[in-house]
């Protein structure tokens, strides 16, 4: 006979613990200590065993009922509800360990084994880290496209819409190491897609106009400021390379023999080493550094230290300093500079991409470039470095005189 509410609350305790059933196998033990607690009787391979339901009152009679029809319906399926039990509280415990954190440092190892650069697995660090901190104790596996929109949103709130696209991008990327590892069933941030507001997309200023530009160069010229900062900024203009690869310029990577710049994998953006070809006046630049650089490999150390190379925010101070703001020009747009110049004055573009080091989608093109065009980027950097000389001659551009009231 099935017991009832009242049946249960009327046991009371005896010196040894007893049961009272409830029928198809489940009943409820007694103990001595008047603690209560659901049992199911059944066999399995000829084999009677038992299956702890869960304690009264926190279960109660209906629940008892029902994990006790889901374990019947199991046997039926030729299940052991027991051995069952016991894989599921496995698989609870490995989806708690397996944290969203703990996935996130995985990737960021594999992002360093396979030799990111430091500027990459900074930034990675960061989106990961520290923006999407409040998912890191997380089972990954029951974070919601839901739960990862509410922070994306909340950052995208302070008006940072790039970093929030970017850190979709990136959480993304951890969840695709958690499926392909049997760890997520699927990726939240795919439905993500256009939930976001466009960033506002800005592009480095730099100045194009070749009288400004020649305005400019006069005035790293005049610099009085700390002279590897000086020094850097005319080798900027003249390789037009990454701020970074100027930055961690090195006297190793100078071949004389060859008036190479060879600068290695390590330190580029695509990850593979690019030829810069050295004009006279770069020379010149890298042969007045020489000696200040004798205790150190690098050609524009810091100004505390010569083992440190200048800081990323150094060359652009300067630029302040000369009195171009962030809107007029920045260390990074000398390469949009020498870009624009350069393909109005009607040079080959594919040599001009080659010199940016661009990185193209096709391999064979990409090898291709690397090898055709450099007798061309040879005789094109010399070009470049001989205009921003004619740039430097040229007069300052007039002011227009007031108008006839």
């Amino acid at each position: 006979m099935a017991l009832t509410f009242f049946d249960i609350k009327a046991a009371a305790p005896r010196e040894k613990r007893y049961k009272l059933s409830d029928g198809d196998g489940l009943y409820l033990l007694v103990q001595p200590n008047e603690h209560k607690f659901w049992r199911y009787r059944y066999r399995f391979a000829g084999i009677e065993k038992m299956l702890a339901v869960g304690p009264f009152p926190d279960v109660s009679i209906a629940e008892a009922r029902a994990k006790r029809d889901a374990a019947r319906k199991r046997l039926g399926d030729g299940v052991d509800p027991s051995v069952q039990k016991k894989l599921d509280r496995i698989a609870a415990e490995t989806a708690a360990r397996n944290t969203f954190g703990l996935i996130v440092e995985e990737f960021l190892g594999n992002l360093e084994a396979n030799g990111a650069a430091a500027s990459t697995m900074s930034k990675n660090k960061w989106l990961l880290e520290d923006l999407a901190k409040p998912l890191a104790n997380r089972p990954v596996a029951e974070i919601t496209a839901a739960e990862i929109l509410d922070l994306l949103k909340r950052i995208e709130k302070t008006g940072r819409r790039e970093t929030a696209r970017r850190l979709r991008g990136v959480i993304g990327s951890v969840f695709r190491l958690a499926v392909v590892t049997l760890r997520a069933p699927g990726d939240p941030t795919q439905a993500l897609a256009g939930a976001l507001l466009r960033a506002n997309s800005k592009p480095r200023a730099a100045i194009t106009e070749e009288r400004k530009f020649g305005a400019l160069l006069r005035a790293i010229d005049d610099y009085d400021g700390w002279p590897t900062i000086k020094a850097a900024l005319k080798f900027l203009s003249l390789t037009f390379a990454r701020p970074g690869e100027v930055r961690g310029a090195c006297r190793s990577e100078i071949l004389f023999d060859k008036l190479t710049w060879r600068i290695p994998g390590e330190r580029t953006k695509t990850r593979r080493p690019h030829d810069v070809p050295l004009s006279r006046q770069a020379l010149d630049v890298i042969q007045d550094m020489w000696p200040l650089s004798d205790d150190a490999d690098l050609l524009f150390p810091s100004i505390r230290s010569a083992s440190k190379p200048l800081s990323e925010n150094a060359l652009n101070a300067a630029l302040r300093r000369m009195g171009f703001g962030p809107d007029e020009m920045t260390a990074h747009g000398f390469r949009a500079s020498a870009s624009t110049i350069l393909n109005e004055r009607e040079f080959n573009p594919d040599v001009i991409e080659a010199a940016l080091a661009h990185q193209h989608e096709n391999e064979i093109r990409r090898v291709y470039n690397r090898a055709a065009y450099w007798k061309e980027r040879v005789a094109m950097m010399q070009t470049w470095a001989d205009l921003l000389d004619e740039f430097r001659a040229l007069p300052p551009e007039k002011s227009a005189p007031p108008k006839k009231k």
